[in-house]
């Protein structure tokens, strides 16, 4: 990969990867969408490894915005700490256990199909939050009540075009939580699951290594490498400031103008489909 590509695809990533992993819009979804519009392949090598690297700097935004709130979850008594491990458990299982065939299931002829079907699913959620939100008289802490469906839905959410932030805030704030209590666990749900992805993806690459196989590492040179710095520093920056606008968003319960994006989207996708153009 030549020095200038690197940058160019590396900055692209960052910000989009900054951006919609907080945001309701989904950003597995983009990133397929990045891969069948512009030919990103971030299957393997390099562009692989550059991608998850994307992921620390949305690590370090959350990390940066909710550190109170982090060092809050070791003191007594540790409920929140317990329930964030409990909301963490199913997301983990079904990563491991199907995450090769869902993403087979979006590579395919097909997958752009499952990608309008998953943007139109978070539109509907996002519609139906905003309306229940809006209604809510007394919204009562979160409890287990909420951090088990919002668990089960960030599960859910490993299907690009179904966004983990935004089926996990509809899951909260459907359970009658409070909205920023709904808000402020969802993000700090994002950590291990980040974290997690980055350290299996990072483990497979060295057991490949060891086994003398090609690896996410493959291919990593220095134009690869400043590429990585530009793209993890800006999607730490947009992370960062998609987490800022997002606590605003959710105070008012304004999903409407998401509903009508991702909306826009799941038709672009059925009709670049139906042409056959991806």
């Amino acid at each position: 990969m030549g020095f200038w590509e690197a940058i160019w695809k590396s900055s692209v990533l960052g910000v989009v990867q900054g951006l919609t992993e907080f945001l309701p819009v989904s950003s597995s979804g983009h990133l397929t969408l990045l891969q069948k519009l512009l030919g990103f392949d971030t299957a393997g090598g390099a562009m692989t490894f550059i991608n998850i690297m994307m992921h620390l700097g949305t690590l370090i935004a959350v990390v940066i915005v909710f550190r109170k709130d982090i060092a809050a979850l070791f003191k007594k008594p540790f409920k929140t700490l317990l329930m964030l491990i409990v909301a963490t458990i199913p997301a983990g299982v079904v990563g491991l256990l199907f995450s090769d065939e869902i993403d087979s299931l979006f590579a395919g002829d097909t997958g752009l199909l499952y990608l309008a079907l998953c943007f139109a699913i978070t539109a509907l959620m996002l519609l139906i939050c905003e309306l229940i939100a809006k209604r809510q008289k007394s919204p009562k802490p979160l409890g287990w009540g909420s951090a088990v469906p919002m668990g089960l839905m960030q599960a859910v959410a490993l299907f690009p075009g179904i966004s983990r932030s935004g089926s996990t805030i509809v899951a909260g704030t459907v359970a009658g939580a409070k909205r920023e209590e709904v808000a402020s666990f969802s993000f700090l749900m994002s950590i291990p699951v980040i974290l997690g992805s980055f350290l299996v993806e990072v483990a497979g690459g060295v057991v490949d290594v060891a086994q003398g196989q090609p690896s996410v590492f493959t291919g990593i040179g220095g134009a690869e490498i400043v590429g990585m710095i530009f793209g993890v520093v800006l999607s730490a920056v947009f992370g960062f400031l998609a987490i800022k606008w997002m606590l605003k968003i959710i105070r008012k319960a304004n999903y409407m103008w998401f509903s009508v994006y991702l909306l826009c989207l799941s038709l672009g996708c059925f009709w670049l489909n139906a042409l056959g153009l991806y």
